[in-house]
């Protein structure tokens, strides 16, 4: 028995190796978002009465209700710092570990690396159990300082307990998934698609069950409901997270069970067999990039769509949830400068570039992807040039991010719009959105070089987009210096809407974007190709 586990700390330390950046990375942004949410609450929301009105504005509030969750007690600072944290860990966590489930099984065997691996003396389950010994030391590593950091912001240290406990477990639970999911697909796009899918509909159960009274159960149906059920600083209903542990146990019983039913590098549910003639519109490689990131580009840019309604409809309620002068101009500096609604869709537009940014450097890895695949040298062997292939997954890339972009934009000024009863708003909403692509293509640019420059390092795009968060989100609170502020990207957006449109900024970061890009292709076009 203990055979079939020979290795697996061999793999564990090879893991942490490769997930060096990463993971310290996207523990750190979830740990400082959470206690400087704590820290600036205090400060906005001094008084009981200033929290019970924010509590009561979002919990009357459905569009709210389903984006974040209830308040679950109105007058407790704590309820009220973790406003946006608690599903926002919850998701943090749930995404962290799919992604580092699926690249150290279902990735590893797609390259052929788990199987070059396998050679040696490495046990049938030590892979699948190295990677949940990662995935669980991630998660638990997020818990525990997430709560130190909560505690440290001066609040309840057994709220902070329950809270870094629910965010664990919930990582745990979609680890545990992602693992079945990877026994069951043939490819890691598949599996990390399929996942999310998971994980949003968990999501999705637990808005509509949060935001209906007659639908309340359903959010006991979910992962994500069963995390905001402990409910810290407002009950500590620590107990919420057993039913999280049990369900992360039986998940991770199947994976195990279906490991030792399937053959290394075949899935459960193999992939449909494609045509035997390719389609008459695959004709070269962009429209080949295009077939490879459809899927991926049209689920994001429905996902930002509803994020973008979502958000423009809770624009109009933004008044309604700062009570005090403070609270009025700390928003105001953060977004905008005539008002707060437009300071709040200014911030919420920011942050959703960002997250186009996530989708912008996944697409830009691709040609990384196909290169340590060994599936690059085949297209290569082609009439297809390096320079042109790569330049496909360019387009998808960037023409990728301008429609999530445009998507929420349109979404959001749509939202805004209706509950303003003001069309002229939809082109200001959306003006804003489109001003942030050029900062978008930067990200995206930055992956491209290292890509061409340093293959092996590629990862730093995560970390470059980690540190242009972290400024963005934390130098004004933290009285950062403009010149190290300035290195974001985004800190040279116009501030829109509400802002002095400018098109100075965003001409000088096309070109930053161009020169990077132009750098990495240049640089690939020269180079070998690295495994």
């Amino acid at each position: 028995m203990t055979a079939a586990f020979t290795g697996t700390g061999t793999l564990v330390r090879l893991a942490l190796r490769r997930d060096r950046v990463m993971l310290p990375s996207w523990i750190a942004i979830v740990v400082l978002m959470a206690s400087s949410s704590a820290s600036a609450t205090a400060g906005l929301y001094p008084t009981t009465a200033s929290r019970v009105e924010l509590a009561t504005a979002n919990n009357g509030t459905p569009s709210l209700v389903a984006l974040y969750g209830r308040v679950y007690d109105p007058g407790s600072l704590g309820a009220v710092s973790l406003l946006k944290m608690t599903v926002f860990g919850a998701v943090a966590a749930a995404i962290m570990s799919i992604l580092i489930m699926v690249r150290h099984t279902r990735g590893d065997e797609e390259t052929g690396r788990l199987e070059l691996v396998g050679a040696t003396a490495i046990g049938r389950r030590a892979p699948l159990t190295a990677a949940l010994l990662v995935t669980a030391g991630a998660d638990l590593a997020l818990g525990a300082l997430a709560a130190l950091g909560l505690a440290g912001a001066g609040l309840p240290v057994a709220g902070s307990l329950v809270a870094g406990l629910a965010w664990a477990t919930a990582g745990l639970a979609f680890g545990a998934l992602a693992a079945v999911v990877a026994q069951l697909t043939e490819s890691a796009r598949s599996a990390i698609g399929l996942s999310s899918a998971v994980l949003g509909a968990a999501y999705l159960l637990r808005a509509v069950g949060d935001s209906s009274d007659g639908a309340r159960r359903l959010s006991w149906l979910s992962p994500i409901g069963w995390s905001q059920q402990t409910r810290p600083y407002a009950g500590d209903r620590w107990w919420a997270a057993l039913i999280t542990l049990a369900f992360t146990a039986a998940v991770t019983a199947a994976a195990y069970a279906l490991v030792a039913r399937r053959d290394l590098g075949a899935g459960l549910l193999p992939d449909r067999p494609g045509p035997a003639t390719a389609s008459a519109a695959l004709r070269g490689p962009v429209t080949l990039a295009w077939r490879l990131q459809r899927t991926a580009v049209l689920a994001w840019t429905l996902a930002f769509l509803v994020v973008g309604l979502l958000v423009g409809g809770i624009a109009g309620n933004v008044g309604d949830m700062v009570d005090s002068d403070q609270a009025r101009e700390f928003i105001t500096k953060l977004g905008g400068q005539r008002a707060l609604t437009d300071a709040f869709l200014a911030t919420e537009v920011a942050f959703l570039a960002l997250g186009a940014s996530v989708f912008g450097i996944q697409s830009a890895l691709r040609p990384r992807g196909e290169e340590t695949a060994q599936r690059a040298e085949m297209v290569l062997a082609t009439a297809a040039g390096r320079v042109r292939w790569v330049a496909a997954h360019l387009t998808v890339a960037l023409a990728g991010t301008a429609l999530l972009m445009a998507a929420a934009g349109l979404g959001a000024g749509l939202g805004y719009a209706g509950q303003a009863g003001d069309a002229h708003q939809v082109g200001r909403v959306l003006g804003a959105a489109l001003a942030q692509i050029p900062a978008v293509w930067v990200v995206t640019g930055i992956v491209t070089a290292l890509f061409g420059l340093l293959p092996r390092l590629t990862a730093l795009g995560w970390a470059a987009l980690a540190a242009f968060l972290l400024l963005g989100e934390f130098g004004t609170l933290f009285g950062l210096p403009q010149a190290v502020r300035d290195v974001s990207p985004f800190t040279h957006v116009p501030h829109l809407p509400g802002g002095q449109a400018s098109a100075a900024p965003l001409l000088w970061l096309l070109l930053v974007a161009a020169a990077l890009t132009a750098a990495g292709l240049y640089a690939f076009r020269r180079r070998d190709l690295a495994p």
